[in-house]
């Protein structure tokens, strides 16, 4: 298959009364879902031109999906876009998008317009009124190739300009063919969606969905800072699989959410965009020992995941989980500062990626696309490329991989060379504290940690000094009441920096 929404229309065959979608709200069947995405599909079309960005400018939801899966079927490429963001972030996507349409409702249509916003515009409920054209789409799916782009995704750029990145159809495609198989996903799961639709850990629940049958339930947002409430919507749904960012599992087990009640349903937990902080898995293990939990690493840039490992075990204190093996398909190796690949145990370089689902590169940005997408000769032919990824790590002795941080985390205080994950990961270690994030004062030259936790200050230096060297230990601590997270689902960084200006 070369289009996505070959996918859909198998599973609405095979599925057609099943449930595809439940969002708390709406409950979508597959027949019902695939239906309402034509007919969006044919509103879109009669928009834009085909090959086109579609900015989906609405917050989560069923319809919202459904609007996706609409762009898709116009032709075009979907970037959804959440209207939650800073108005001057949101036109900066916008100018690097330069949109063919943007799908709307009357509360986003009221942000295009205090951005005095002069472009195309759809109004999604005029959309879900448009009665479906197969005879279009069927010409516009006979046009369509396997290197169409399918989705974009915006990230942080080091310039504060987002950068878009595209992924392909035949990206996504190959990607989630291993990922279902790998996993073994039937069409008897329910995978808990927490991720926002913006982000990529989203794209494995939507397409492991549509791909297998499974019934995609959409939890809200709100119902994670409150776990007892999250906790009974897992249950009252009956989820047996969660894909979700750490913080989001780290969350509900440090505010001991799972002694209020354990979804006994859930089979897999697959946890991703951060260190897992072993204490916070153990407390996971011990309310689910049946359930599997698999460590996944990987950028955005990449297709989601590059590689994947299967906790065998409960870790103690000061092991660190590996992300283990590369996926099939895909090539996951380590490069020197002079550009050369390591091979021996221990030592640290930089995580590259090449073979399959490496993303199109950056949507305007041929220099950092050029910059970040290697070509090179690894096949032997000269047209290989690979991705790197900015990522440190290093192989164990095993031959196990191992993340080491960030290339950007990594500073330079009192002389040395210092990972700031470094730190953090001996902070919990501590019995008492939940979370730890280190930042570097630059304006006082200083390292400072912020925790969570009910420990005093003075027990934390005590028991940190026993762990790392005297370069290493915070200058200042800070209890914090909450360790916010940025719109990607990771701890917020920013945040604590500008808590130091």
């Amino acid at each position: 298959m070369k289009n996505i929404l070959e996918y859909l229309e198998k599973t609405e065959q095979q599925y057609p009364s099943h449930t595809a979608l439940d969002d708390g709200k709406l409950v979508f069947t597959w027949r019902e879902l695939a239906n309402l995405s034509r007919q969006m599909g044919t509103a879109f079309a009669q928009k834009t031109e085909h090959g086109k960005p579609i900015i989906i400018f609405l917050e989560k939801s069923a319809v919202t999906l459904a609007a996706m899966f609409g762009a898709v079927y116009a032709g075009c490429f979907y970037v959804v876009v959440d209207p939650s963001q800073p108005i001057q972030r949101i036109q900066g996507i916008l100018n690097v998008l330069e949109p063919g349409l943007i799908v709307a409702n009357d509360k986003t249509g009221e942000l295009l317009v205090q951005m005095d916003y002069k472009g195309n515009t759809c109004q999604l409920n005029d959309a879900m009124k448009e009665p479906a054209d197969r005879q279009m789409l069927q010409k516009i799916r006979k046009e369509s190739q396997d290197t169409d782009i399918l989705y974009g995704i915006f990230t942080s750029g080091s310039t504060g300009t987002p950068k878009g990145i595209i992924v392909s159809h035949r990206a996504a495609i190959d990607f989630i063919t291993h990922f279902v198989r790998t996993f073994r996903f039937t069409v008897h799961d329910r995978i808990g969606n927490q991720a926002p639709f913006d982000f990529d850990v989203s794209v494995k629940d939507i397409y492991t969905s549509m791909f297998t049958g499974a019934e995609l339930v959409i939890i809200p947002k709100e119902m994670f800072s409150t776990p007892p409430v999250l906790l009974d919507y897992l249950c009252k749904k009956e989820v047996t699989a969660l894909i979700w960012a750490v913080s989001a599992l780290s969350l509900v087990a440090a505010l001991k959410g799972l002694d209020y009640k354990v979804p006994l349903s859930v089979k897999k937990i697959l946890f991703s965009g951060e260190v897992m902080p072993v204490k916070q898995l153990r407390i996971w293990q011990a309310a689910l020992p049946c359930a599997e939990f698999i460590n996944l690493y990987g950028p955005t840039e990449i297709t989601c995941n590059c590689t994947y490992y299967r906790v065998k075990k409960m870790l103690l204190d000061g092991e660190k989980i590996p992300i283990g093996r590369a996926f099939p398909g895909r090539i996951v190796f380590l490069m020197d500062e002079c550009g050369k690949e390591i091979a021996s145990p221990g030592k640290v370089g930089e995580i590259c990626v090449s073979g399959e689902s490496l993303s199109e590169g950056y949507y305007h940005n041929p220099e950092e696309t050029k910059e970040r997408f290697i070509s090179c000769s690894k096949n032997g032919d000269g047209s290989g490329r690979y991705y790197k990824t900015g990522d440190l790590g290093f192989y164990g002795k095993c031959g196990e991989l191992y993340f080491s941080g960030r290339k950007d985390f990594q500073i330079k205080h009192m002389g040395h060379r210092i990972e700031l994950e470094e730190i953090e990961h001996a902070m919990e270690q501590i019995v008492g504290l939940e979370r730890g994030l280190c930042v570097l004062d630059e304006k006082r030259n200083r390292l400072v940690a912020f925790y969570l936790g009910d420990i005093s200050k003075e027990q934390i230096q005590e028991k940190i000094k026993e762990k790392l060297p005297a370069y290493m230990i915070p200058h200042k601590l800070v209890k914090t009441d909450l360790m916010p997270l940025n719109k990607n689902g990771k701890t917020d960084r920013e945040y604590f920096r500008q808590k130091l200006r």
